[in-house]
């Protein structure tokens, strides 16, 4: 049969074999590097281990006067540690906070993760116009193939596990800081640039000194983005052996709880609103003091 007219298309036979052969290949890459691969990810589960076993071991109080510290830096407004500290505290009194706390860990590991690499990539991509006709397309990959269509190769790989979910999360949730650090880079005036040049800066003084510092709105914008997708993929990961509020929103579902899903959604959305808040009102912070800066 062909394909509109025009094209022979793969015969039944044919794309089965296809598939065989890349579902044969993946298997035999997996059983010759799958223990090497998870020795490579270790360090990363026994730091993600710690961290969670820390926030669970932290005494309540200590956790909020942390949640209210924290707002207060990034914020500086008053409503926002309020909202913040009293959602903390709503959490606890709805036996959610065990829960919280690994939704906690994760989603800060993961966000760290994501900066560490999605900055570096960004500022390259600004560099090269080659680095982003290469990466781009695997940034539209990354954002729009369904989630659980690349949890199937980490599954695999690393089996089921708090690793695999980490890597599932980091891989959806990378992509707004690499696309918004790339941005803020290019957005950065020529003016200022030609500046730097007069002062006689090298490169790593023009980036450091002059477009990182500018840039900083945007890279803030792509973290806050970044830290709402990863949240966003607390559930899915749960079903593939992360611990945190996304496990109790899936029993929800197979026993059709309502009460036990809504009180897990409005936590996760409790911490979406916070984290949402205070990165936007730290970003505003940093606009205003570059343009500041700008009319000095």
């Amino acid at each position: 049969m062909d394909f509109l007219g025009k094209f022979p298309a793969m015969s039944r036979g044919e794309l089965r074999d296809f598939k065989k052969g890349i579902d044969g290949s993946f298997s035999e890459f997996t059983s010759e590097h799958g223990e090497a691969i998870e020795s490579f990810f270790d360090p990363l589960l026994h730091f993600l281990v710690w961290f969670e076993k820390l926030l669970l071991a932290t005494p309540w109080p200590l956790i909020l006067l942390i949640i209210g510290v924290f707002s207060w830096l990034g914020s500086r407004s008053v409503k926002i540690v309020i909202g913040a500290v009293l959602a903390f505290v709503a959490i606890g009194y709805f036996g959610m906070w065990k829960d919280t706390m690994s939704t906690l860990a994760i989603v800060s590991v993961a966000t760290l993760i994501c900066i560490s690499i999605g900055i570096p990539i960004g500022i390259l991509m600004a560099r090269s116009k080659y680095a982003q006709a290469f990466v781009t397309p695997l940034l539209d990959v990354m954002q729009t193939i369904p989630a659980f269509v690349y949890l199937i190769p980490v599954v695999m790989l690393l089996g089921i596990g708090k690793v695999p979910g980490l890597i599932a999360v980091c891989i959806y949730a990378l992509p707004p800081i690499v696309r918004l650090t790339n941005l803020g880079i290019r957005l950065v005036s020529k003016e200022a640039l030609e500046a730097a040049d007069a002062f006689g800066a090298n490169y790593r003084q023009r980036l450091f000194d002059v477009q990182i510092p500018l840039a900083l709105p945007n890279i803030f914008a792509g973290i806050n983005q970044t830290i709402m997708m990863a949240l966003s993929m607390v559930v899915i990961a749960s079903m593939i052996g992360v611990a945190g509020l996304g496990v109790p929103v899936l029993r929800s579902i197979s026993n059709q709880y309502l009460a036990l899903g809504l009180l897990n959604g409005l936590a996760i959305v409790a911490l979406a609103i916070i984290f949402d808040r205070v990165t936007q009102q730290y970003g505003k912070r940093l606009q205003k003091h570059r343009h500041g800066d700008l009319h000095e």
